[in-house]
């Protein structure tokens, strides 16, 4: 097996130089706070240490299979979202903790948190008590709920999140299925997660400007349900209304990988010029060319359902390979439909490298996914390994001093 990649040596991303002091967990914010490490922030997550029985610090640690032999606090998920960032494990009701823990906030540009917002004045963390440590703070508080709301401080998980968006009443206007449904995937935590992501930087170019800090707020439900909305408020744009609720090919049923002879393709004329070379490449010059319903963008919106599951009825005849060649050299968008077992012999996404491979001193080769967003001249980059549990507290806690010393 081939050695993995070495690590960078030193933060090149924009936000080199930029301190982060992390109290969130799972994924809300972990997705947001790595998106800024690999960007060069020097991230340090501060987890507590919980009951004592070694089911301590971020929850997502212990979820999933770790190999044989290794370590249970470096689980999968944890192991893709916490890259580049350093543990410091330290229980926050500690009072005899609190000098040395004021100076880290005191040396942080940014304080993040995840905690419900009571829990944090209770610690004596709230933005009035961290202001007044590092009085240009930016303070960044990921929530489920804005603070405005009679939601607020209420637990909220990705589910409950998708379920209060309107996210989980996608798939019932798709299939005619009235039961809501949660879509299979994490959407609600990484949505919000970039959202925080790009709050935060906002934020930082705010105060290099004018050199203020500021309370940041990054509601989850609010963050979702504006993501939902963006093509699915509709004709409800309008007031009154016009029409429907969702953007109507994107509901459509038929809007779907469509089968070949040998797998499934993404498949999206869009043009007229588009349509019109599909319909000849089908054989349709004579039939569904000349048909009202397809005969223009405004008539295809309205019949996408009848329009989609036609094109089906053709994509089967012939295979993969023999509709990218033809199509891609006709302009229109299409795509092999990849299977996760797929992803990594993709030939783009293998070419442009996506997926690295390094070796973790604590559990061996793993495999991850590298920052997409390229910077030309301050490239983000992979230089520590997601941390055990606690890993570096000394070492974080040696490049501070106290404040006052412990009574």
């Amino acid at each position: 097996m081939a050695e993995g990649k070495q690590l960078a040596s030193e933060a090149t991303g924009p936000l080199a130089g930029v301190r982060i002091l992390d109290l969130t967990s799972v994924v809300f914010g972990a997705y947001a706070t790595q998106i800024l490490a690999d960007q060069g922030a020097d991230v340090i997550k501060l987890e507590d240490p919980g009951s004592g029985r070694g089911d301590g610090g971020d929850i997502m640690r212990w979820a999933g299979h770790t190999p044989d032999g290794a370590p249970r606090d470096l689980g999968p998920i944890f192991l893709t979202i916490n890259r580049n960032k350093r543990s410091v494990l330290a229980n926050l009701r500690d009072p005899d903790l609190r000098p040395r823990l004021e100076a880290l906030i005191a040396s942080c540009d940014v304080f993040a948190a995840s905690i419900r917002y009571e829990g944090l004045k209770r610690l004596g963390l709230d933005y009035e008590a961290v202001k007044a440590i590092r009085p240009d703070v930016i303070y960044v508080h990921a929530a489920g709920y804005g603070s405005d709301g009679p939601y607020a401080g209420e637990p909220a998980y990705d589910d409950l999140i998708q379920s209060a968006s309107g996210l989980a009443d996608l798939l019932p206007r798709t299939d005619g299925n009235e039961t809501p449904r949660i879509l299979p995937t994490l959407v609600a935590d990484k949505v919000s997660g970039l959202f925080m992501a790009q709050a935060l930087t906002a934020a930082l170019f705010h105060r290099q400007k004018t050199g203020e800090g500021q309370f940041v707020e990054v509601p989850m439900l609010e963050c979702v349900t504006s993501f939902n909305l963006v093509e699915n408020l509709y004709d409800h744009a309008y007031d009154p209304p016009t029409g429907q609720w969702t953007y109507q090919r994107v509901t459509n049923p038929n809007r779907k990988p469509f089968r070949t002879k040998d797998g499934y393709i993404g498949l999206l004329p869009y043009t007229d010029r588009q349509w019109d070379q599909f319909f000849e490449v089908a054989g349709w010059g004579e039939t569904v060319a000349k048909d009202p319903r397809f005969s223009d963008y405004a008539q295809r919106a309205k019949h996408t359902r009848e329009l989609y599951g036609l094109v089906e009825e053709v994509t089967s005849t012939r295979t993969t390979a023999e509709w990218l060649d033809l199509l891609k050299g006709l302009s229109i968008p299409v795509q092999k439909t990849n299977r996760f077992e797929d992803l990594e012999s993709d030939p783009h996404i293998e070419a442009v490298g996506l997926f690295e491979r390094y070796d973790h001193p604590h559990v061996g080769p793993y495999k991850t996914v590298r920052p997409p967003v390229k910077f030309e001249k301050t490239p983000a980059n992979i230089r520590r390994h997601p941390p055990r549990l606690g890993e570096q507290t000394e070492e974080i806690f040696g490049e501070v001093r106290p404040r006052t010393a412990p009574e």
